[in-house]
């Protein structure tokens, strides 16, 4: 115990080093023009200085953009990074779930016209020198803006998604970027839009996809070299620093969360603590019977979710995600129930204490790396009770799980596959959004991070409500706090 004690603080010392260092001599700020969050990031020199304003993706944020600051920023370059409205900390919603209708579109150029405006009235900045750059729904919106204002030098579209935002003549000085991984839609608008004339270009970055796309030295170099270029020549040539720098740190203290809930059930449990079971005996033929039973379940709630009443909820994808959610852990329960060796196991830290730091402490695990590290991850507005809502029902199929799998780690992870594979062939078929293709991976390691912690806490014999409510909170917190609200 004691030499994992001292893994825990060297990983927690690790990322709060590599976080704390990303960017550390560049001057920042945070401000709110018009209602749009914006985060400012000055290079130490003097100005006046091209700006340029960086712009997220759907359910992403201005911190998820933030290796794009540290990189401008370093190369002499003013920035603004955005959170478009029903992100990160933008409470003002999207007018529809997928961003794609002509209300959204106007609110997001209304929201880089906001972002812009705060750029050239900056002292630091030559307002006559600015570009865009963007990601993913960004890289359309800042297409788009480019298209329609010729007084934008230059302009980098990473991921773009649809060809239509440029046309033949603009916007000028246009460099497309798709990563390797990405599905092959994404790479072939990046090089038909390359393609309409001789002041554009196109890079694909080998070895990522939609996300690391973002992190990928490759990226910020070919970004800075055209923008060097449009401005006739960096304005420093400082190193760039290393994209990745801030998810390694949340990555670090990821680890050390996940490792460090163990010795937290041993100080809660105390003398409680559980023998280590032995294996059962067809634990591999229980493990092939859940999960043709939970594919069943699966199929049921894909479909049954398309028509629920969550899908009003002014939060995009989640209403789908959390009613399959719920009707697989209804029907799951019902299988445990009648099940002849089922019982409601009333184990160990139920008291309210207990219970209080078990799920204070998954809160934490979740929300302080990805906060610090990776995104936006503190709920603004509307998503407080949202939480609630995300939670609830995570916590409803995560209990049905322990009691379907009677916490055997095996049938878990089984259960746990069979939901991802049955909700990303809900996206493929046009039963919910095809955006939840772009986030399985993320999705799949929130579901191992909730199987381990099952298995820690299964070790020391913890009610299986309780091992429900602090498992779910790591799946449901990313959910309502990225997934874009909407409403009119």
């Amino acid at each position: 115990m004691k030499r994992l004690l001292v893994l825990l603080l060297v990983l927690v010392a690790g990322g709060v080093w590599l976080i704390a260092g990303a960017g550390h001599d560049l001057r920042r700020e945070h401000v709110t023009s018009a209602g749009v969050p914006l985060d400012e990031v000055h290079p130490s020199a003097s100005g006046p200085h091209p700006g340029v304003v960086v712009a997220h993706g759907f359910s992403g944020s201005a911190k998820l953009m933030a290796p794009f600051g540290d990189t401008l920023a370093a190369r002499g370059y003013v920035v603004v990074l955005l959170d478009f409205a029903g992100h990160g900390a933008n409470t003002r919603p999207l007018p529809d779930q997928a961003a794609g209708t002509a209300e959204s579109t106007q609110v997001l150029q209304h929201d880089l016209d906001v972002a812009l405006a705060h750029l050239r009235s900056l002292p630091d900045v030559d307002p006559s020198r600015v570009a865009l750059v963007g990601h993913s729904m960004g890289a359309g919106a800042v297409t788009r803006y480019a298209s329609a204002h010729p007084d934008v030098t230059a302009t980098v579209a990473i991921s773009l998604p649809d060809s239509s935002v440029a046309s033949a003549e603009r916007p000028a000085r246009l460099l497309t970027i798709a990563g390797a991984l990405e599905f092959p839609d994404f790479r072939a608008v990046a090089v038909d839009v390359a393609a309409e004339r001789g002041d554009r270009a196109v890079r694909i970055v080998p070895g990522v996809e939609h996300i690391t796309v973002l992190y990928a030295p490759e990226t910020h170099r070919e970004t800075v070299a055209w923008l060097d270029s449009a401005f006739d020549g960096p304005r420093d040539n400082a190193a760039i620093p290393f994209p990745a720098r801030r998810l390694a740190g949340a990555a670090l203290l990821v680890l050390a969360f996940v490792l460090g809930l163990y010795p937290l059930a041993a100080l809660l449990c105390g003398a409680a603590r559980a023998e280590r079971p032995a294996p059962e005996p067809g634990r591999i033929a229980a493990a092939a019977r859940i999960t043709v039973v939970t594919g069943v379940a699966a199929v049921a709630g894909a479909v049954a979710a398309r028509f629920l009443p969550t899908n009003h909820l002014p939060v995009a994808i989640a209403g789908y995600v959390i009613g399959y959610a719920a009707v697989i852990g209804v029907l799951l329960l019902g299988y445990a129930v009648r099940r002849p060796a089922y019982a409601i196991r009333r184990g160990h830290m139920t008291s309210r204490p207990a219970l209080l730091v078990t799920i204070a402490y998954a809160i934490a695990a979740i929300a302080v790396p990805l906060h610090l590290g990776m995104t936006h991850a503190w709920p603004a507005g509307n998503r407080w009770w949202l939480l609630l809502i995300v939670w609830s029902a995570f916590a409803l199929f995560a209990y049905a799980a322990e009691h379907a799998a009677a916490g055997a780690p095996l049938s878990l992870l089984a259960i746990a596959a069979v939901f991802v594979a049955v909700l990303a062939a809900a996206a493929v078929t046009g039963l919910t959004h095809g955006f939840v293709i772009l986030v399985l991976f993320p999705l799949i390691g929130l579901m191992l991070w909730q199987a381990l912690w099952s298995a820690f806490l299964n070790r020391f014999s913890v009610s299986a409500w309780v091992i429900a409510l602090t498992g779910s909170i790591v799946v449901a917190w990313p959910l309502a706090v990225t997934l874009p609200l909407v409403g009119n």
